[in-house]
């Protein structure tokens, strides 16, 4: 859930800079007032029969896939939304055409059985760790369109005669180096969660992956895949708020402000840009305006390090430290992230969140298993 957020002052960051673009402070004002946050599909999900492909495979139809679907697929892919399926038909039988048409790579986790198509929508949504209202479901029949959105009211039913818009609807503002590769990611993950299985012991399989957690200060290069995460991070992200482009730019300019981003690697390869953190410095205290980490890496075991090392940061600065925290309809682990960390409860924001405070008394040590590589 995005939530509007008080802009004040980030409108007078905004207004430094835009004194050289003949920006006025009330045009500015109006711009961030009425900035609609565009809705994040992360999964489209395809019914096959009379959508993907014309005709009925259990019915021996002379199946021919439906005109322009393989380039809407393609680009989805490009574009890092993933595609999926919830069919009622065999399963192999229905894995076999779609390798005959060319097109089975391009789909993750498919749901093709005899079960009602809402129970195949929930197992996707839980091998991809996102929201229910980030999944698009495309199907040409009414009623299998109503049976899931009766039972997940949050997903876009779209019925198959809307498959020209697709690419309209759901094109993200950007296109990363992490979304073209978002399909490999969720791939290398099934690698991983294998051989953790073998494994059996969560703290040696950690430390076989050797994983290095990088943080650096964000460059204009970096803004890009920071909206992103802004906007398709809802899970982890203490504030639930998302940034547009000019509005980081901003931000990386001011010298009261720090806007850090971390990356992920392991010996299987990178996970891309997964965690921010943005920081107001005032001379005696420092403020984290935003924390957030891709769920992706929920399970590595390096949620707090982000976290810890602006506290380590704080501390060699001579600063208290505060967060501002506030609570949507799923980012409840954020808050027991901070509390975790040694972080209480220092006072109400007037927008309904949280300020929490940390008195940083120790330094925090980092896990052992973690590689860091830190700004110098």
């Amino acid at each position: 859930m995005q939530t509007s957020r008080p802009t004040v002052s980030y409108i007078e960051i905004v207004r430094k800079k835009s004194n050289t673009m003949e920006h006025t402070f009330s045009q500015i004002e109006s711009d961030l007032k009425e900035k609609k946050q565009k809705k994040v599909i992360k999964c489209v999900v395809w019914d096959l029969d009379d959508t993907i492909w014309q005709g009925v495979l259990l019915e021996n139809d002379q199946l021919v896939l439906r005109e322009g679907i393989v380039d809407i697929l393609k680009t989805l892919d490009s574009w890092g939304i993933i595609n999926s399926i919830a069919s009622k038909n065999n399963y192999d039988d229905a894995i076999r055409m779609l390798e005959r048409f060319g097109i089975r790579e391009y789909f993750l986790y498919p749901q093709i059985h005899w079960d009602l198509k809402s129970n195949s929508i929930q197992k996707i949504k839980e091998k991809l760790n996102i929201g229910m209202d980030a999944i698009a479901f495309i199907d040409d029949q009414p009623f299998e369109r109503d049976e899931v959105a009766f039972v997940h009211e949050q997903v876009n039913c779209l019925d198959v005669g809307s498959i020209g818009q697709v690419l309209e609807w759901f094109k993200p503002r950007f296109i990363t180096e992490e979304s073209s590769l978002r399909r490999k990611m969720y791939l290398d993950d099934e690698v991983r969660h294998q051989e953790e299985q073998e494994i059996g012991n969560n703290r040696k399989f950690l430390e076989s992956l050797a994983l290095t957690f990088s943080i650096q200060a964000a460059t204009v290069n970096d803004l890009q895949r920071v909206e992103e995460l802004t906007l398709r991070t809802n899970q982890l992200n203490a504030t639930g708020y998302s940034y547009t482009y000019e509005e980081l730019e901003a931000l990386i300019q001011s010298p009261d402000h720090h806007l850090f981003v971390a990356e992920l690697i392991d010996k299987y390869g990178s996970y891309g840009k997964i965690g921010v953190a943005m920081v107001e410095c005032n001379p005696q205290t420092w403020t984290l305006k935003l924390l957030l980490m891709s769920c992706r890496v929920m399970s590595r075991g390096v949620g707090g390090v982000l976290l810890n090392y602006i506290m380590n940061l704080a501390r060699q600065k001579g600063c208290t430290l505060q967060a501002e925290f506030l609570p949507t309809d799923r980012n409840r682990l954020m808050y027991v992230t901070y509390k975790f960390a040694g972080f209480t409860e220092a006072g109400q924001l007037t927008n309904g969140g949280v300020l929490l405070s940390h008195s940083l008394a120790e330094e925090v040590p980092y896990a052992e298993y973690i590689n860091l590589s830190l700004p110098e």
